[in-house]
C-alpha cells in the first residue's frame, strides 16, 4: 500500500517535471522569485507566550499560484524546516481559505494572489525573548500555472530582536480559517467519507466545498477530490458526503490495506469567503430525517412537487399503464349525463391512486430508514407480488372477454361503485410504477433523500397527476361531454381492451420465468388455470343468476392467495441474456477495474420488469452499430440487472439520485460520471462512442 502511494506520489511529481520541462525557456530562467515569500513577525516574542509569525507569498504575476497542506489531485504541499532556539517550538501552519482549480479532471487546492500562513512559535518561560538568537526556517514549495511548475525553496531568517509589529498581521488574522468549537465525527461508506459537522442550522451555505486535510483514508482507498460531493443537513448537523475509490493497481496486484485513520482533519467552505476547520473522530454519522444540499441551494419543494405532478400525468400515456386507462374510459362513459356519479367516480378513483402512491412511498422510506437499499418498483424485486400481478392481469383479462363480472367495478357491465373506483385507481398506481424512470427520475431520486415528510408528499404528487386527467373530466363538464354515449359500442370496446391486458399477463408470465425459470413458472401456470377455471364457474353463476356467486369467488381469492404464499422460493437465475455489447455485470470492483482501464466506460442498469428499459435496449441499446461504435472507441460495458434486490445496484442509483431504473452512465477516461437521457435515442450512445475515439 505504501509503495503504491510513493509510486503514485512519485509519478504526480515526475508529471510536474515534466510540465516543467515542456516550456524549455520558463524552465531554464526559473528563479525562486516566481512566488517571493517574506517572513514577518507580528511583534517581538514573549517569554512563555506564543509568538506568531507569517509566511507572506506574493505571486510574480497573476499565472502563478500556489497550493495548500493538501496540494489535491496535483501540486506539493509547503515544506517547513526550522532552526529555532533551544526549547522554541514551531505550531501547525495556519492557512487561508483555498480555491479550488481543475485541470484535466484533477483538482488542486491552490491560493491565487497574495496570500499568508501564520506559523505560531511557542516560546518557553525563561527564555530569552527578544534577546535571542536569530531564527531560520527552510521553505519548499510549488508554484504553478496552468502549463508549467517550477520548484521554489527559500531561506529565511529574522532576528527576534528587531521583530516590530506589521499592521497586515491583523488582515491576515482575519483570512485564516477559523477552528470549529465542537466536534465533529466521521464514518467510511463502500464509496464515500462520510462526516458530520456540527454547523448551526441558520448558517447560510452558498456553494459549500469540503477540503479534505488528510489525504492518507487508510483502507484499500484514496478521495476523489474531482467527484460531486454531496451535503446533507439535519438541524444543526452538516454531513459531508465525499466520493472515495480504491487504488487503481494492475491485474493481479494486491494490495494489503492500511487501518483507517483515527482522525481527519479538514476545511468546510460555506461559500463566499466563509468557513471552519475541525478535526473529525469516528463515530456515528446519522442521515434519518435529512434534507440534501445542492450547489446551489436546497432543492425546492414546491419543484419536486411540480416535477412529480407534472410526470404523474404523463405517465398516463406509457404502455404499462394503457390497459388501466381502458377500465377508467368504460367507467367514465358508464357515467353518462349523471354529474354527481361521475364526480364520485372520479374522487374515488382519485383517492385510490393517491392512497397506493402514498403506501409504495411511504415503505420505500421506512424501508430505507431502516437501513434497507430499495428503491420505487422495488415491489416488482419480489417474486410473490410478480406471480399476484400476474393473476390479476389474468383475471381482469378474463373479465373483460365475459368470462365474469365483478360486482361495482368499472369493468364490469353495471354501473360502478365508487369502491370499484377506488380498487380501480389502487391498481393503475400499482401497475404504474415501473413505467416513471423517464419522466419521475429527479423527483423520485430526491424524494428518497429528503425529509421523509416531504418526500411523502412528492409521492402523493405522483398519483394526483396519474389521477388527473381523470379527475378533470369528472368535474368538468365540458370535458365529459365529448365522451361518446353509452351503447352498444362499450361492449365491443370492452373485448377489444382485452388484448392489451392479456399482453400485460403474458410479459408478467414471462418476468416469471426469468425470475424463477421454467420448473416456477410451470407452478404459476398452473395457479393461472386454476384461477380461469374458477373464474369460468363464477361466471357460470352469474349468468344463471344462482346465489352463492360472491362466496365462490371469495373462496377462490383465498385458494389464489394461500397458493401464492406455499409456492417454493425461487432459485436465483443466471443472467442468459444474449448482448451484442458482451458486457462485464456490474460491481464497484468491476466498474473500479473499468474505469482504471483508460478505456471510455458505459454502464446501463436494467431491470426485466422495466418497459422503458427493454424499449431503450431494443432502439438504442441492443444494435449492431452501437457494438462497432464501441469496438472501434475500445468502450468498456456494464450491465447491471437490478430484476433482483442488489445492494450494490442500490447504493450506485441512490449516489446518482435516481429513484429507479433505468440509470445510463458514461465515463470518459479520467473523468466522472455523465449521466445520459433515460429515453435514448438510436444514435445517442454511437455518437458518444465516437467522439471519445476522436484524437484530444
Amino acid at each position: 500500500m505504501i509503495e503504491a502511494r510513493i509510486l503514485e506520489r512519485l509519478a504526480a511529481l515526475l508529471a510536474l517535471v515534466a510540465l516543467a520541462f515542456a516550456a524549455p525557456v520558463a524552465a531554464q530562467n526559473a528563479t525562486s522569485d516566481r512566488i517571493a515569500v517574506e517572513l514577518v513577525a507580528e511583534g517581538a516574542p514573549q517569554p512563555g507566550e506564543t509568538w506568531m509569525l507569517a509566511l507572506h507569498f506574493t505571486p510574480s504575476s497573476a499565472e502563478w499560484h500556489g497550493y495548500w497542506s493538501n496540494p489535491g489531485d496535483a501540486g506539493l504541499g509547503m515544506q517547513l524546516d526550522w532552526d529555532l532556539p533551544e526549547g522554541w517550538q514551531a505550531g501547525e501552519p495556519l492557512y487561508p481559505l483555498p480555491q479550488r482549480l481543475v485541470i484535466g479532471g484533477l483538482m488542486n487546492h491552490v491560493y491565487e494572489g497574495d496570500y499568508a500562513v501564520l506559523v505560531p512559535i511557542t516560546v518557553p518561560k525563561g527564555a530569552a525573548g527578544a534577546q535571542a538568537a536569530p531564527i531560520g526556517v527552510t521553505a519548499s514549495y510549488l508554484a504553478c500555472t496552468d502549463a508549467i511548475c517550477v520548484p521554489q525553496r527559500a531561506a529565511l531568517s529574522l532576528d527576534p530582536a528587531r521583530a516590530e509589529a506589521d499592521p497586515r498581521f491583523d488582515r491576515w488574522r482575519a483570512e485564516v480559517v477559523p477552528p470549529l468549537d465542537s466536534g465533529a465525527q466521521f464514518e467510511f461508506t463502500p464509496t464515500h467519507l462520510r462526516i458530520g459537522v456540527p454547523v448551526p442550522a441558520a448558517t447560510a451555505l452558498r456553494e459549500p466545498h469540503f477540503y479534505l486535510g488528510t489525504a492518507q483514508l487508510g483502507g484499500r482507498d484514496r478521495p476523489r477530490y474531482a467527484g460531486q460531493q454531496r451535503f446533507i443537513r439535519e438541524g444543526d448537523l452538516l454531513v459531508v458526503e465525499m466520493p472515495i475509490e480504491p487504488y487503481a493497481v494492475p491485474p493481479g496486484v494486491e494490495l494489503a490495506g492500511e487501518p483507517r485513520p483515527q482522525a481527519i482533519a479538514g476545511i468546510l467552505d460555506f461559500g463566499a469567503g466563509r468557513g471552519v476547520r475541525f478535526t473529525a473522530v469516528p463515530g456515528d454519522v446519522p442521515l434519518e430525517g435529512a434534507e440534501p444540499l445542492g450547489g446551489s441551494g436546497e432543492p425546492v419543494l414546491w419543484r419536486l412537487l411540480l416535477a412529480a405532478l407534472a410526470g404523474g400525468v404523463l405517465l398516463n400515456i406509457m404502455p404499462c399503464v394503457f390497459p388501466i386507462l381502458s377500465l377508467k374510459a368504460l367507467a367514465l362513459a358508464k357515467a353518462g349525463g349523471d354529474e354527481r356519479a361521475a364526480r364520485r367516480d372520479a374522487l374515488a378513483y382519485t383517492a385510490g391512486v393517491v392512497a397506493a402512491c402514498a403506501a409504495l412511498g411511504a415503505a420505500i422510506l421506512l424501508l430505507r430508514a431502516a437501513g434497507e437499499q430499495v428503491g420505487w418498483a422495488f415491489q416488482l424485486q419480489e417474486p410473490a407480488v410478480v406471480v399476484s400481478l400476474f393473476l390479476l392481469a389474468l383475471a381482469i383479462t378474463a373479465n373483460f372477454l365475459g368470462l365474469f363480472e365483478i360486482p361495482g367495478m368499472a369493468v364490469s357491465g353495471g354501473s360502478p361503485s365508487q369502491t370499484g373506483s377506488f380498487s380501480t385507481g389502487l391498481l393503475a398506481a400499482f401497475v404504474a410504477t415501473p413505467c416513471t424512470g423517464p419522466f419521475m427520475a429527479v423527483a423520485l431520486g430526491a424524494a428518497l433523500v429528503i425529509q421523509p415528510v416531504h418526500g411523502l408528499l412528492v409521492f402523493t404528487a405522483l398519483g394526483l397527476g396519474l389521477a388527473l386527467p381523470f379527475l378533470l373530466v369528472g368535474f368538468v363538464p365540458a370535458i365529459r361531454r365529448l365522451l361518446p354515449k353509452p351503447g352498444a359500442w362499450m361492449e365491443r370496446f370492452r373485448k377489444w381492451m382485452a388484448l392489451p391486458m392479456g399482453l400485460t399477463a403474458l410479459a408478467l408470465a414471462w418476468l416469471v420465468w426469468r425470475i424463477g425459470g421454467s420448473e416456477y413458472l410451470a407452478l404459476v401456470l398452473v395457479l393461472g388455470a386454476l384461477a380461469l377455471g374458477g373464474l369460468a364457474l363464477v361466471g357460470l353463476f352469474q349468468r344463471k343468476a344462482r346465489s352463492g356467486a360472491l362466496i365462490l369467488g371469495a373462496s377462490l381469492v383465498a385458494v389464489l392467495g394461500l397458493g401464492t404464499a406455499l409456492l417454493p422460493l425461487p432459485l436465483a437465475q443466471a443472467s442468459s441474456d444474449q448482448s451484442l455489447l458482451d458486457p462485464v455485470a456490474y460491481s464497484e470492483a468491476a466498474l473500479a477495474d473499468a474505469r482504471g482501464s483508460g478505456s471510455p466506460v458505459f454502464v446501463w442498469f436494467t431491470a426485466d420488469w422495466c418497459v422503458t428499459c427493454k424499449v431503450n435496449e431494443s432502439v438504442a441499446i441492443e444494435r449492431s452499430a452501437t457494438r462497432d461504435a464501441f469496438e472501434a472507441a475500445g468502450v468498456v460495458a456494464l450491465r447491471g440487472d437490478w430484476t433482483q434486490p442488489d445492494a450494490e445496484i442500490s447504493r450506485m442509483l441512490t449516489q446518482q439520485g435516481a429513484a429507479g431504473v433505468p440509470l445510463y452512465l458514461w465515463y470518459e477516461p479520467g473523468g466522472e460520471a455523465e449521466q445520459l437521457p433515460q429515453v435514448l435515442t438510436p444514435d445517442l450512445l454511437v455518437e458518444k462512442a465516437r467522439a471519445s475515439a476522436r484524437p484530444r
